[in-house]
């Protein structure tokens, strides 16, 4: 499997900084807390400063509910492992971990052993700016790898990971910066992970639509959706993070059976606006909307 994680980390930090934004807004009003983004983030002293709705409003002026968007993919996943280590998961492995805080942030069984995966630097990068004292530090191991060399599977088992307990992987904003066979690979070697065990996996992916009709990557109304794609692809390729890599619905349930797992949920924002936004009175407009990436739940099917 190669190129999995990224070379820079530009989209960790830009999504961190999401995170950051949400955390500041005031307790009643935020889908999401991450005390640890602001580690993470240059300026975040100034994004304190300017607070939570200027700085969303700020981030609208470029590209209108991609916070909100970001966020919601967080809650979901959020949502997600919490429900599922209540349920008896024993292992969580976060693919591509980057400035993930899950770790650390998230009410979680002091018995669930946490695998994160990344390339030795990345993890460098994010030990070093950690405090020291951070929770659930002793739950944690983190397995550096080399994916144009190196085996997940092995890797995994090297560190510690056992086959025969249930797991949830998670592999966040990635797959639109990968060839689509190293996806299939990953997918392949999970499935070798855990084809004695139950387990379950988070995928999100980038609608092939944004390459034939932009309009319905986004809600009815959606001032210029072409500009706000173009925006953000253009912006990953400078940072060295190009998006590649497309999906239809179809394709990912595909991709996901022939290595056997059952999908069972595909949500976007559109999907989770009101389960999110509306309690805190933050309901999004339809003409807002931003629902150019997928969030895909699936499980093994030997235990569906």
């Amino acid at each position: 499997m190669s190129n999995l994680i990224f070379r820079k980390d530009g989209t960790a930090q830009g999504v961190a900084k999401q995170r950051l934004i949400e955390s500041i807004a005031k307790p009643n009003k935020r889908v999401i807390y991450d005390p640890y983004a602001k580690y993470f983030v240059i300026g975040a002293s100034i994004i304190k400063l300017l607070g939570h709705k200027i700085s969303v409003w700020l981030g609208d002026k470029i590209v209108q509910g991609m916070h909100e968007h970001l966020i919601c993919r967080t809650r979901f996943i959020d949502d997600l492992i919490e429900e599922s280590t209540s349920a008896g998961i024993e292992q969580y492995v976060i693919l591509g971990a980057g400035y993930d805080s899950r770790a650390h942030r998230l009410k979680l069984p002091l018995k669930l052993k946490i695998f994160e995966v990344d390339q030795p630097e990345v993890q460098g990068i994010k030990l070093s700016k950690l405090p020291k004292n951070i929770s659930n530090r002793e739950n944690i191991i983190y397995v550096g790898i080399d994916f144009n060399h190196q085996s997940l599977e092995e890797q995994l088992l090297k560190a510690g990971f056992d086959k025969s307990k249930s797991t949830i992987y998670t592999l966040e904003g990635v797959s639109q910066y990968i060839p689509k066979e190293s996806l299939d690979l990953t997918l392949k070697e999970l499935a070798k992970l855990n084809s004695n065990s139950n387990s379950k996996i988070f995928i999100s992916y980038v609608n092939k639509l944004l390459l034939q009709d932009s309009k319905a990557c986004f809600g009815i109304g959606y001032l210029k959706p072409e500009k706000a794609i173009k925006f953000i692809t253009n912006g990953a390729a400078k940072v060295g993070e190009p998006w590649i890599s497309f999906y239809s619905a179809e394709e990912i349930q595909k991709l996901l059976s022939q290595n056997g797992f059952n999908l069972i949920e595909n949500k976007t924002l559109a999907d989770l606006n009101s389960k999110y936004f509306a309690p805190v009175g933050r309901m999004i407009p339809e003409e807002h909307i931003f629902k150019l990436e997928h969030f895909v739940i699936a499980d093994s099917i030997n235990f569906s």
